[in-house]
């Protein structure tokens, strides 16, 4: 058994993905709380599937500016995880890293762009051990790009790049809690189908 798209994954299947997400946001509250030296907790994550401009209207909308890391998967696992994070949540981090909060994202320079990559690529790296750990599937990731935009032209990346195998993203909405509120955070993981067959497979949910 195979599926074509994202939309055919059975319920098993979901389960299967939002304790990969659990984990990986599990992993990455605690190192985000070892990097930032501060108590961060976590919300029991979402697995949302979903077309892409419903995920943008979710998100907020095409005009919303958000800082964005791209990865590249490779290896027994291809694909992509994009994360994007918000004003709100990059000012906690520079304010932890004593680099100074700014008011908006044109106010970022090399060294603050330099820590959302660091940041962003630990909690990526901890969501791509969650698929390893429970699945034993090797993962490589690139080196991390970092670009600030309106979530619009972000999100093209992932439409480009696989919009003529799949009309949907696979986005894992994991809430991390800081000092009582929320820190707002997403992460888009889009395997090719390919991929994301072999896991289910590694996972158990189907067999062939």
């Amino acid at each position: 058994m195979k599926i074509n798209s994202y939309h055919e994954m059975n319920g098993f299947a979901l389960d299967m993905l939002r304790e990969i997400g659990s984990i990986g946001t599990g992993n990455a509250a605690t190192a985000l709380s070892t990097t930032l030296s501060a108590k961060i907790a976590m919300s029991l994550p979402e697995v949302k599937i979903m077309g892409y401009n419903q995920a943008i209207d979710c998100l907020g909308g095409p005009e919303k500016i958000v800082s964005a890391v791209l990865v590249h998967m490779t290896g027994e696992f291809s694909g992509i995880m994009l994360y994007l994070l918000d004003l709100d949540f990059v000012n906690i981090v520079f304010d932890r890293l004593s680099l100074g909060t700014i008011d908006g994202f044109e106010d970022i320079d090399e060294l603050r762009a330099s820590a959302i990559a660091e940041v962003s690529n630990i909690i990526i790296s901890s969501y791509a051990n969650a698929v390893s750990q429970l699945s034993s599937i090797s993962i490589n990731l690139s080196v991390p790009a970092m670009t600030i935009n309106m979530l619009g032209g972000i999100m093209s990346v992932p439409m480009i790049e696989y919009g003529y195998v799949a009309d949907t993203i696979m986005m894992v909405d994991g809430k991390f809690i800081y000092n009582g509120g929320e820190m707002t955070s997403n992460l888009i993981m889009l395997p090719d189908i390919k991929s994301l067959n072999f896991l289910l497979n590694k996972l158990g949910v189907f067999n062939g």
